[in-house]
């Protein structure tokens, strides 16, 4: 047995439950890693168009002007590296931004730069430039590249937006080739199934987890844009 704690008053019982848990945790724990071995081990993805978007100043601050238009390929900023675009919840059919998409990219406007140092991030999303930079300032996310997909077809592509504008969240990774040729490596979904729909990328935020480790666990909570 290998306890974690030293406290005087752990039962006999509570000490065999909590090991039973601690090997449990490390079945699940070697499970995550196969299935990312076999992640890591996917043959070469399809290669997909050079999508444009649309960016403003890295500044937030700056303004919205001037615009610029940016493509697919000239997101990756060095041969070798991935590129990881966060699908965010919030234009057409979205006329507000997503609370839970939002609860996530604050996590990662945290971390980007500790993302930079392995692959290229970029947050995407279908609402317009200026709605979304006005967020983005809202949530003080000066650390992540937005872009607007503007007239593309990249959201519904990659099952982020149905025909009608219907938004999903939705995390893709690509890989360019030494030819220059962008291919889609994985896509992750929060519908996993008919009977999983929002617990397909909650490894993504810390959040669910440290709830999953209190006695109430996650129960139906869910994130809101006024915190």
């Amino acid at each position: 047995m290998m306890r974690h704690t030293r406290l005087p008053g752990e039962s006999a019982d509570y000490l065999a439950a909590r090991e039973e848990l601690r090997l449990a945790e490390i079945d699940l724990m070697r499970q995550r890693e196969k299935v990312a071995a076999r992640r890591r081990a996917l043959p070469p993805g399809p290669p997909v168009d050079d999508y444009v978007f649309v960016e403003g100043p890295a500044d937030l601050d700056a303004g919205d002007t001037p615009v610029r238009e940016t493509t697919l390929s000239e997101l990756f900023t060095a041969p070798g590296r991935p590129l990881i675009v966060y699908h965010f919840m919030y234009g057409k059919l979205q006329t507000d931004p997503c609370p839970m998409c939002t609860l996530w990219t604050d996590g990662y406007n945290g971390v980007a730069h500790h993302i930079a140092r392995n692959a290229d991030f970029v947050i995407a999303a279908a609402a317009d430039l200026p709605a979304l930079r006005q967020h983005a300032r809202n949530r003080g996310w000066s650390r992540l590249r937005l872009l607007s997909c503007g007239d593309s077809s990249f959201k519904y592509d990659l099952g982020s937006e149905d025909k009608d504008g219907e938004q999903d969240s939705t995390v893709s990774v690509f890989t360019r080739d030494d030819d220059g040729t962008v291919r889609h490596f994985y896509s992750a979904h929060p519908r996993m199934a008919g009977d999983i729909k929002e617990r397909g990328i909650d490894l993504l935020s810390p959040v669910w987890q440290l709830l999953d480790l209190t006695p109430g666990g996650r129960d139906d909570w869910y994130p809101r844009l006024d915190y």
